[in-house]
């Protein structure tokens, strides 16, 4: 029998948690069974006023928030936060309920640039530790991330240098021009951002 099922009904209360339309083995809910920073608050807590400004966002929060992107594949933080509105998952990850108003996605840039580079690689340590302590990671093996992510590129902001370093001692600076252009070793380079290397698709 073809069935039918009506969409305009609609529950006004719910009963239980979040938790319980997850299933055991959802990544979020893999990673919450191991994870603890309850030690976060303390090592961000000189950052904050303690009597002064508007309540900011926990830092777990924030952290989770972060966290969950990076485990389900979202890179920017308006998508993310577009997503947590209707991922349960995410909702649930954070500490949000259903019909609370989850914190705007400019409050993520603004948290790490207050928390700068080093706190983070301090919380970066910190996670890894226990995830080794959790036997999720032995430290044996280290992976690197190579995906390639779509942005706006500065082309404005590219720079053309050369992949060989010319030496301090070599006075004809024609002389390795030249050889650099035999080889034909130039590459477009981001100033803001040397490292990061750039693709085109071929289409």
């Amino acid at each position: 029998m073809l069935g039918r099922k009506e969409r305009d009904q609609l529950e006004l209360f719910m009963t239980g948690s979040l938790r319980q339309l997850l299933p055991d083995d959802h990544i979020l809910a893999r990673v919450d069974r191991v994870l603890d920073l309850s030690w976060l608050r303390d090592e961000v807590a000189n950052l904050y006023c303690t009597d002064n400004g508007r309540p900011g966002i926990d830092p777990e929060v924030a952290v989770r928030l972060m966290l969950a992107g990076f485990l389900l594949g979202i890179v920017h933080d308006r998508r993310l936060m577009r997503e947590a509105q209707v991922n349960i998952a995410i909702r649930w990850f954070v500490g949000y309920g259903l019909h609370e108003a989850l914190p705007d996605h400019s409050s993520l840039t603004r948290i790490r640039r207050r928390w700068g580079e080093e706190r983070f690689h301090r919380i970066f340590e910190s996670t890894v530790q226990a995830c080794i302590d959790a036997k999720i990671a032995k430290g044996e093996v280290i992976h690197v991330d190579a995906s390639l992510i779509r942005a706006d590129v500065s082309w404005d902001s590219l720079a053309l240098r050369h992949l060989e370093a010319v030496s301090a001692a070599n006075a004809d600076e024609e002389a390795a021009i030249r050889k650099s252009r035999k080889t034909g070793k130039f590459k477009k380079v981001c100033i803001t951002d040397p490292d990061a290397s750039m693709a085109t698709n071929a289409r």
